[in-house]
């Protein structure tokens, strides 16, 4: 059987501090679990959780993938913005021009997101998170596409775009160029399968696809880890 989008996972220098300001951000209240480690979930149970892993390695770069945050009006962008810097954000200046309508932030980890202005058509519906927006090749797209069974919403001049059949996040990819890759990224996939379900099997498919398998045993917490066409670190969990 096909694994899900369990997780996206953060490594954190702080997880724990971390796993507060995103909680506070986006309203979700923190998962139960032993083996979930610092992590928050979703209000809707079909949705991904976010997970806060501890890491020693500061940021160095721009993050390859972040968080597009929705909003359902002005002053509902207002308010997010001043929720954020309030537990902690900052804003930061990427190149963004006056112009545009979204606001760019960094986390207290230094991860960068955006707030974007309510009227966005592509993220309507999508709920709080609107987009996990990545660098990434159009081979990529399509490899998820296949890995997770999520329709492209959207493949047009090398950028990419898929959604679960069920609705919410977005995970997009913006095409040549991809900036080069320097060390493990901060923000990760981690996927689940079915209790029951041949993981063995899953992995072989994946490889089948494209992704790398990185390690010969299983990692912390019975993750196996793999690598996807451009290099991107995710990691498959042992069924339930």
């Amino acid at each position: 059987m096909t694994s899900h989008l369990f997780a996206i996972c953060f490594n954190a220098t702080r997880p724990a501090d971390l796993a507060r300001f995103w909680s506070g951000v986006l309203g979700w209240e923190s998962a139960d679990g032993p083996d979930d480690g610092v992590a928050i979930l979703p209000p809707d149970a079909a949705g991904f959780r976010i997970r806060f892993l501890p890491s020693r390695e500061p940021k160095t770069g721009r993050n390859r993938a972040h968080f597009d945050l929705t909003s359902t009006s002005p002053e509902d962008q207002r308010r997010t913005v001043a929720r954020a810097l309030e537990l902690g954000g900052r804003h930061i200046d990427v190149g963004q021009l006056p112009e545009e309508g979204h606001v760019v932030l960094a986390d207290p980890d230094g991860n960068e997101f955006c707030v974007i202005e309510a009227d966005n058509k592509f993220l309507a519906g999508t709920g709080s998170i609107g987009a996990l927006a990545c660098d990434g090749t159009q081979e990529v797209g399509y490899f998820w596409s296949e890995a997770l069974r999520w329709p492209l919403v959207w493949d047009q001049d090398q950028e990419t775009a898929i959604q679960s059949p069920d609705g919410g996040t977005k995970i997009t990819w913006g095409g040549p160029p991809v900036a080069p890759k320097t060390g493990a990224n901060r923000l990760s996939f981690e996927l689940a399968l079915p209790t029951g379900a041949d993981r063995a099997a899953e992995i072989g498919r994946l490889v089948s696809l494209g992704a790398t398998r990185t390690d010969t045993g299983e990692g912390d917490g019975g993750r196996v880890l793999m690598l996807d066409p451009d290099g991107n670190e995710f990691a498959v969990r042992k069924p339930r």
